[in-house]
């Protein structure tokens, strides 16, 4: 394996190019199970028929654990949006067609939404009171099996050279509710500072799905807790201070 072009570089893993191949290498000290459950997830998500690079290995590269998927010549939705903004719009759309074209299938397989989202509130830094809130809440919540991405946003999209879009990493794919994955992709928005295509989406989405706009902004406090417990300090202050369970409609 010829590891000297490198795609991208990520907390815990880098990402090369080998020819016709891209090869995911994790570091070290990268949970064996986590590697083997992305690469699970990812064979699944093949089997429900989208457009995804398929997974063709999964080995060590250097005592490190690696997966290895076809590569896809192409551009990225957010640099195609950098490059033209004048068309951001027409971007945008795409994106949320896509993200129902996920939210379209099913994989009973996959790991259930509201069980890792229930884990992750109950591991986060919030008072006892807050936490109890937000399971309640997420218990309340309608129960689905629609395939939730978990990090649907532009830079996961690759349109390739025939125009054929493809979605890249599945490592938080789950079945779940289609409303919680959008308020995941609205906050990834605002993370970016995106404001504006964060309102945007959120609209087309609605729209585009016929869901009340209040429905997905239920889900935000329950996303924003879940997602808290990873990342950077400045990160988790953004997405604590949507969690205020109470007052937040």
């Amino acid at each position: 394996m010829k590891l000297d072009k490198v795609i991208a570089v990520r907390n815990n893993k880098t990402i090369y190019r080998d020819g016709e191949k891209c090869v995911k290498v994790f570091d070290q000290n990268y949970s064996k199970a986590d590697v083997l459950n992305e690469a699970l997830n990812q064979a699944r998500i093949e089997e429900t028929g989208l457009c995804i690079p398929k997974i063709l290995e999964v080995t060590m590269v250097d005592g490190k654990w690696a997966i290895v998927t076809e590569y896809i010549e192409g551009k990225t939705l957010a640099q195609l949006m950098e490059e033209s903004p004048e068309r951001k719009s027409e971007y945008l759309a795409l994106l949320v067609d896509l993200q129902l074209e996920v939210h379209s299938k099913k994989s009973p397989l996959l790991n259930k939404l509201k069980d890792k989202m229930n884990r992750k509130i109950s591991a986060s830094d919030l008072d006892a009171t807050t936490r109890y809130d937000l399971h309640t809440r997420l218990e309340g919540m309608p129960k689905h099996t629609k395939v939730c991405h978990g990090d649907f946003n532009p830079s996961n999209i690759i349109i390739a050279e025939d125009g054929t879009p493809y979605i890249l990493d599945w490592s938080h794919a789950t079945q779940g509710n289609a409303s919680a994955d959008a308020a995941r992709t609205y906050l990834l928005f605002c993370l970016g500072g995106d404001n504006d295509d964060a309102k945007t989406y959120l609209d087309l989405f609605c729209k585009k799905s016929n869901t009340a706009k209040q429905y997905v902004q239920k889900w935000m406090p329950i996303v924003a807790a879940s997602q808290s417990v990873k990342g950077n300090a400045e990160e988790r202050e953004f997405l604590l201070s949507w969690v205020d369970v109470v007052d937040y409609e």
